[in-house]
C-alpha cells in the first residue's frame, strides 16, 4: 500500500514526467519489446513505429501521477485502458513484466542521481496499487463473459461465414461460431479481439463490431490500412470457410438507454461500431441525426446501407460531407456537401434542442473538432461520448 511519503515521491515527479515522458515510455517500450518476446502480440508495432503508444502510455502514467491522491480524477482513463486490455486478454502475469522495465526505464532514463532507491520504490508501490485496481477490474469482466449465455473465455474458434466488401477500402467479416453455439448478447459500440499467426509470429488486434447483437455471429469491419500487417492479412488471405480466434467484446463506449435525441458523428472507419448503435436505436422513437465525413463517396463504408436507411426511417436525418467530390442527393432526409467539415458546419447540423446524447469517432483531428463543435453548441459534456481505435489521447488541443 502506498504510503504518504511514497505519494508525495510520485507527485514530485510530475515535472520530469511532463518534460521527458515521452522519452521514457519510448525508452521502455524498446527494452521491454526487445529482450521479452512473450508480450510482443499484446502490442501493435505500427503504433510503436508512430510514437503513439509511447505517447498514450506517457499521458497515461502523468495523469496517474497527478491523481495519486484521488484516482476519480482519472475520468474514462481507467476503463479505456481496462476494456483494451479485456479485448486482448491481458493477464495478471503479465503485470510484473511491465512493472520491471517499466521501473528500469525510469532508472536508466533519470539516471541515479534523480531516480534514487527512494524514488524508484515509490514507483514500485504505485504501479502496483494500478495494477491490483486493473486486474481486479479485469478479471470481473472475464468471468462475467464467461459466465453469460453463448458468453466465454478466452480464445473462442469461429468460421468465416461471410465476406463482404463496404467500400474501396473496408471489408466486413461475418463469424460464426465453429461449435454452433450461441454467442452472447453485446452492448452496441463494443469490439471484440482477434488472435492470428502470421509469418510465424503471434499478432492481436481489437475490432470493432459494426453489427447490433443478434446470438448467432459477430461482424467487424476492417480498413485496409497502409503499411498494416493484419489488415492487409484480413483483406488478402482470410477467405470465407477460414477460422479465426476471438476473443469476448469489452469496451465502455456504447449507446445509451435514455429517450434522449442522438447525435452520432463519424469520420471514415469511425462509422463501424456506429452502425451498431444505429441498428440499435432505429428500433426505438428516438430522433437521429447521423453526420458522416469522408475523403469520398468511393471510400465510404456503408454508403448504399445509410442512404436506406435514411429513406426508411423519417426518424434519422443523414448528413454527409465528401472532402474531394460529392454528389447531390434529392432525399428529404439527407443533406450532402463538399469540402473539409469544421467546427461550424457540424455545429449547423446538430439538433436544436442541444439535450442530446452525442457520440463521435475517427481520426483524432477529426475528434477534436467534432468535441469543439459539441462544446460551442452547449451540449452538457456528461452526454459526449467517445472512442479511441488506437492508443487514447488528449483530445484538447
Amino acid at each position: 500500500m502506498l504510503t504518504e511519503q511514497q505519494r508525495a515521491i510520485v507527485k514530485s515527479t510530475v515535472p520530469l514526467l511532463e518534460a521527458g515522458g515521452e522519452a521514457l515510455t519510448t525508452h521502455f517500450y524498446n527494452i521491454m519489446l526487445s529482450e521479452n518476446e512473450g508480450v510482443q502480440p499484446l502490442f501493435n508495432s505500427v503504433h510503436q513505429q508512430t510514437g503513439a503508444q509511447p505517447r498514450a502510455l506517457a499521458r497515461s502514467v502523468l495523469m496517474y501521477a497527478k491523481h495519486i491522491d484521488d484516482l476519480s480524477g482519472l475520468g474514462n482513463l481507467p476503463a479505456q485502458i481496462i476494456h483494451k486490455h479485456v479485448s486482448l486478454q491481458v493477464q495478471p502475469e503479465h503485470y510484473p513484466i511491465v512493472g520491471n522495465y517499466l521501473l528500469r526505464a525510469i532508472r536508466e532514463v533519470l539516471g541515479a542521481e534523480i531516480a534514487t532507491d527512494e524514488v524508484i520504490a515509490a514507483w514500485a508501490a504505485a504501479y502496483g496499487q494500478l495494477a491490483d485496481i486493473l486486474i481486479g477490474a479485469e478479471k470481473g469482466i472475464y468471468a462475467a463473459n464467461a459466465q453469460a449465455e453463448g458468453g466465454w473465455q478466452g480464445a473462442r474458434r469461429f468460421v468465416v461465414a461471410g465476406k463482404q466488401a463496404e467500400s474501396v477500402e473496408v471489408t466486413s467479416f461475418i463469424l460464426c461460431p465453429e461449435d454452433g453455439g450461441k454467442v452472447l448478447v453485446h452492448q452496441s459500440g463494443q469490439f471484440i479481439g482477434l488472435r492470428l499467426e502470421i509469418d510465424g509470429k503471434e499478432v492481436r488486434r481489437n475490432y470493432s463490431l459494426s453489427q447490433a447483437a443478434n446470438g448467432e455471429s459477430l461482424r467487424i469491419s476492417v480498413k485496409r490500412e497502409q503499411g498494416g500487417v493484419v489488415s492487409s492479412h484480413l483483406h488478402d488471405k482470410v477467405q470465407v470457410g477460414d477460422v479465426l480466434e476471438v476473443f469476448a467484446p469489452a469496451g465502455f463506449f456504447v449507446l445509451d438507454s435514455s429517450d434522449k435525441p442522438l447525435v452520432f458523428m463519424a469520420a471514415g472507419v469511425g462509422i463501424t461500431p456506429i452502425m451498431a448503435m444505429l441498428e440499435q436505436a432505429l428500433k426505438t422513437q428516438r430522433p437521429i441525426t447521423l453526420i458522416h465525413c469522408s475523403r469520398s463517396p468511393a471510400v465510404q463504408p456503408f454508403r448504399a446501407q445509410l442512404l436506406a436507411l435514411a429513406q426508411q426511417h423519417p426518424q434519422l436525418k443523414l448528413r454527409l460531407a465528401y472532402e474531394h467530390e460529392a454528389v447531390e442527393l434529392p432525399m428529404q432526409n439527407v443533406q450532402v456537401v463538399a469540402g473539409m467539415a469544421d467546427a461550424r458546419l457540424l455545429q449547423s447540423w446538430l439538433p436544436e434542442d442541444k439535450d442530446v446524447q452525442a457520440y463521435f469517432l475517427g481520426p483524432v483531428g477529426f475528434m477534436r473538432v467534432a468535441q469543439q463543435a459539441l462544446q460551442q453548441a452547449g451540449v452538457p459534456a456528461a452526454q459526449c461520448h467517445y472512442e479511441f481505435f488506437g492508443p487514447a489521447q488528449a483530445l484538447a488541443a
